[in-house]
């Protein structure tokens, strides 16, 4: 390990002597490791100078990319405490949706997803902000694959209503859904775009408490607006 990181700190390459001295190893025993680690594709040697190998870089990348994900799951931990209620982020990607992260407690416990979220985008407020901002031939092809279903009583119950509903979505407004994809529950979606993502964070309610669902929602969008900037690049991966 202290090869490595001693191998990081030169850009330019460093050779074996060099190397030996400033981790205090015996140069016989330095020769062994950075052998065994370019064999392991750890490191790369190159003209006598030893460089981070494609390994260490995923180890690397790796190890950023759960740095990110620890960021927006602190984050939303952070809102579902402010706010308190289960907070979720989700993604549209290559035509599916996707619930990336959930922050709930035994006290404001998630929705359960007694129905396939990616089947029934029509009929939560998760799905239905995703599909509100891709376009129509986007949203055309989502419902050819996953046609509208009644889930409960409220649900939308055709393709012609819903893709009227996405319509009318104003931008950068909560959606809102009521009871359509699981009874007594309530839910408001917040659209993000990150770059060409879809993406959106989102809240639910019991049906009790739908007064407090749209002051809710506010309030996550106030705490997006200040914190966007920050986690952007975290919520993107």
């Amino acid at each position: 390990m202290r090869l490595l990181e001693s191998v990081a700190e030169h850009h330019g390459g460093a050779p074996a002597k060099q190397l030996a001295r400033e981790t205090g190893l015996a140069l016989p025993t330095a020769y062994h490791l950075l052998r065994t680690l370019v064999h392991e594709g750890y490191l790369r040697r190159d003209r006598g100078l030893f460089f981070l190998g494609e390994a260490a870089e995923r180890l690397a990348g790796s190890g950023a990319a759960q740095k990110r994900r620890s960021t927006v799951a602190d984050t939303l931990a952070q809102w579902r405490d402010s706010i308190g209620a289960p907070v979720y982020y989700a993604r549209y990607r290559e035509g599916e949706v996707e619930v990336m992260y959930v922050a709930d407690t035994p006290s404001n416990p998630a929705v359960e997803e007694w129905a396939d979220f990616r089947e029934t985008g029509h009929a939560h407020a998760i799905g239905q902000c995703l599909l509100s901002q891709v376009d129509e031939p986007a949203r055309r092809e989502h419902l050819a694959r996953y046609p509208v279903q009644s889930i409960t009583p409220y649900t939308v119950r055709d393709d012609t209503s819903l893709l009227r509903r996405l319509e009318r979505t104003r931008r950068m407004e909560p959606v809102v859904e009521r009871q359509e994809y699981a009874l007594g529950t309530v839910c408001a979606a917040i659209p993000i775009t990150v770059g060409t993502t879809a993406a959106t964070l989102a809240i639910s309610l019991p049906a009790r408490h739908a007064d407090r669902l749209l002051p809710a929602a506010r309030q996550l969008q106030s705490e997006i607006a200040r914190k966007l900037g920050s986690i952007a690049i975290s919520i993107s991966i």
